[in-house]
């Protein structure tokens, strides 16, 4: 009898065993499966392009107006609005004053006038996504530190407002200082940057780095792919001022739209 139950006691110690170590080794697997995992999302996680500095072409606007730094994904550019270089919108008095006899200027000028402006840009513009049209208002921060606007004055056509712009095709009404055209003032039929746009994208004259010339293979936004001077030889898409005088005005509009980067 005793022997019996020695042998039934050493058979359930034996299923007990087996189901412990079947447990372990099912949990070992659970664990290895888990690390596996989270190697396999660190490794997703890492391919994804993480921006760490600012763009080199951030270097070229106007520090005494702009700020600009990276908030994870974004650049924020915060600006006084005030541009470095003449216009009679500075108003009589102040040391860049221009008096510009042929300009019907509005009410406002620089002294007495709010031009601050932030706006937040991706760092990374996403260009696999659909165009969109510029709305009124800022549409992008100049090099000078001003805004930039599109082909409209209040909802309708720029050559309204054309006897108001001054020699740089900018003027204040309403809102801020802005320009409309080409800004001659720092970038007159030539490759220099004029800016940045909402969509992350940057604005050049109506030139390019890469030929020197007039580029040819603009798309519907004024944009296409090639080097630039802040790019380190990579090729990377950026608008241009299109080189067609706009309407009754006899200069370049800066931009149009549609964006391309959203």
């Amino acid at each position: 009898m005793k022997k019996n139950s020695l042998k039934r006691i050493s058979q359930v110690s034996f299923v007990l065993a087996l189901s412990f170590i079947t447990l372990i080794a099912c949990s070992s697997d659970s664990v290895d499966d888990d690390i596996t995992e989270d190697i396999a999302n660190n490794d997703d996680d890492d391919s994804e392009e993480v921006v760490t500095e600012l763009h080199a072409a951030y270097a070229a606007f106007n520090s005494d107006a702009v700020t600009v730094y990276l908030d994870g994904s974004e650049v924020v550019i915060e600006t006084t609005g005030l541009p470095n270089h003449e216009t009679i919108y500075w108003g009589e008095g102040n040391a860049l004053y221009r008096e510009e006899p042929d300009v019907n200027k509005t009410p406002s000028i620089m002294s007495s006038n709010n031009n601050a402006t932030t706006i937040r840009v991706d760092a990374t513009p996403n260009l696999t996504g659909s165009t969109i049209e510029t709305e009124l208002g800022t549409i992008g921060i100049a090099v000078s530190g001003s805004s930039l606007f599109n082909d409209q004055e209040g909802g309708g056509a720029l050559d309204q407002a054309a006897a108001s712009l001054d020699w740089t095709g900018a003027h204040i009404g309403p809102g801020v200082y802005h320009y409309h055209l080409e800004p001659v003032a720092f970038s007159d039929d030539d490759e220099k940057l004029v800016g940045v746009l909402l969509d992350g994208v940057f604005l050049y004259g109506r030139k390019c780095n890469s030929t020197g010339d007039y580029p040819s293979d603009l798309d519907a936004s004024g944009g296409h792919t090639s080097t630039t001077q802040y790019t380190d030889g990579e090729e990377e898409y950026h608008y241009h001022i299109i080189n067609e005088i706009y309407s009754t005005t006899g200069s370049y509009l800066a931009f149009a739209g549609p964006y391309q980067g959203y």
